[in-house]
């Protein structure tokens, strides 16, 4: 009888043991040792305070993965304004984050595109075509991880919508593409990504760039399906999301929202963009989704001019 009782208890702490490792209790952070994000932000060049708040934004989300409770080990760098090109910040990145004003404007910085309006909006000058040429070279042969957010996906020139359909399978483009400001429902689609991981569905306000240049490609996975309340521009339910896996083997996140700051203090929503940027990168996201402490985003910028 007595031996019987220790079995049984060796047992039942086994089992006790493997239902809180269930439930998270016992969960160890995943590892992420080795892996670099490399943010671009754009300088704040326009908006309302709170708005349009690239380095900040980036700086909270790097931060984010910093602090993060469940993934350790990961290397952040935030660049602002134009990457040199030399590109020795690229070399060893996992994942480029680009989060900026577009190329249309020469009031305006796209980290890695020179305004339209200086070029012949077909291509660039032999130095900057040189440039670029080692850009996406990098990028194919370290499977280099491309991340497009909000305002940096309105690309004009025709070399660098190439960049991004190359890079991401899409693209946002004038007069066919919309981006409300509006009160937006979120759902998920394709819910066994592992970017949706932990995610749940959100409402917020916010200006979402959408109606995308979408070409029919089996590489592409949709995320995320919006729907704005007023629909002022009557745009409909659209795609606001995707995962994009290349043939070299990289990965393209794109989501068209990220312009009101206070936004990021939404955990829901800050895991979704974690996971999509840490997805880009290769690193393994945990079941849970990636967890972060709610950030302070009371610090917003003057009005730009």
């Amino acid at each position: 009888m007595p031996n019987n009782f220790r079995l049984s208890a060796g047992v039942l702490t086994k089992l006790l043991f493997l239902a809180l490792a269930c439930t998270g209790s016992f969960a160890q952070a995943a590892d992420a040792q080795g892996k670099k994000i490399l943010f671009l932000a754009g300088p704040r060049d326009h908006g309302f305070p709170g708005r349009h708040e690239y380095e900040r934004d980036l700086r909270t989300l790097a931060q984010s993965f910093e602090n993060a409770t469940n993934l350790n080990g990961v290397a952040t760098q935030v660049i602002v304004g134009r990457i040199p090109t030399d590109l020795e910040a690229v070399k060893d990145a996992d994942v480029i984050v680009i989060n900026s004003s577009s190329d249309r404007s020469e009031k305006e910085t796209h980290p890695l595109f020179p305004p339209d309006p200086t070029t012949n909006h077909r291509g660039y000058d032999a130095e900057t075509t040189a440039y670029l040429q080692a850009l996406n070279d990098l990028i194919r042969q370290n499977k280099i991880g491309v991340v497009i957010l909000h305002y940096a996906l309105w690309a004009e020139n025709w070399k660098a919508r190439d960049a991004y359909l190359n890079w991401t399978g899409g693209l946002w483009v004038q007069i066919g593409s919309k981006n409300p400001q509006d009160e937006w429902q979120m759902t998920l689609q394709n819910k066994r990504h592992p970017i949706l991981r932990g995610v749940k569905p959100w409402t917020y306000r916010d200006e979402v760039f959408c109606r995308f240049l979408l070409p029919g490609d089996s590489r592409r996975t949709d995320l995320i399906l919006g729907t704005p309340k007023e629909d002022k521009a009557h745009v409909g339910p659209q795609i606001a999301s995707w995962a994009y896996q290349r043939d070299d083997g990289g990965r393209g996140f794109v989501y068209g929202g990220q312009d009101f700051r206070d936004n990021l203090a939404l955990d829901n929503y800050r895991t979704f963009l974690m996971n999509g940027i840490a997805w880009a990168a290769h690193i393994e996201i945990p079941r849970e989704g990636i967890q972060s402490p709610t950030p302070d985003v009371s610090d917003v910028s003057p009005r730009s001019p």
